[in-house]
C-alpha cells in the first residue's frame, strides 16, 4: 500500500495518490470522510500489474479518516499517518494528514 502527497504551490490542496495490492481483487475504492463514505465517488483503476490506484484532490490543513473498500471488505492503509477508532464502525480507520 502507498500513499503520495503532492502540495499545489498555487492552491491549498494536496494530490492524494492511494494505492493499494489487490491482484484478484474486481473493485477497490478509497472511501473516507473527504466523500462522505461514499465508494462510488473513488473508484481506483487497476494497473496490469495487479495494483489498484487513483488520485484524489483534497484540501491541506485538515485531517481526514478513511478505508480501502476491496471487493466490499474495509481494509485500513498500513502507510497512513495515523490510526482512530470510530465508534460507529466498531474499528480503526486510517488517518490522512495534510
Amino acid at each position: 500500500m502507498a500513499i503520495k502527497k503532492q502540495y499545489l504551490k498555487t492552491k491549498p490542496v494536496c494530490k492524494v495518490t492511494f494505492a493499494i495490492e489487490a491482484e484478484a481483487a474486481k473493485k477497490v475504492s478509497v472511501v473516507g470522510t473527504f466523500n462522505d463514505w461514499n465508494e462510488k465517488k473513488a473508484v481506483l483503476k487497476k494497473l496490469k500489474n495487479g495494483t489498484f490506484k487513483g488520485t484524489v484532490d483534497l484540501d491541506t490543513g485538515n485531517t481526514y479518516e478513511f478505508k480501502y473498500l476491496v471487493d466490499g471488505v474495509y481494509v485500513n492503509d498500513t502507510d497512513a499517518d495515523a490510526y482512530a477508532w470510530n465508534d460507529y464502525a466498531g474499528a480503526e480507520n486510517s488517518v490522512l494528514n495534510l
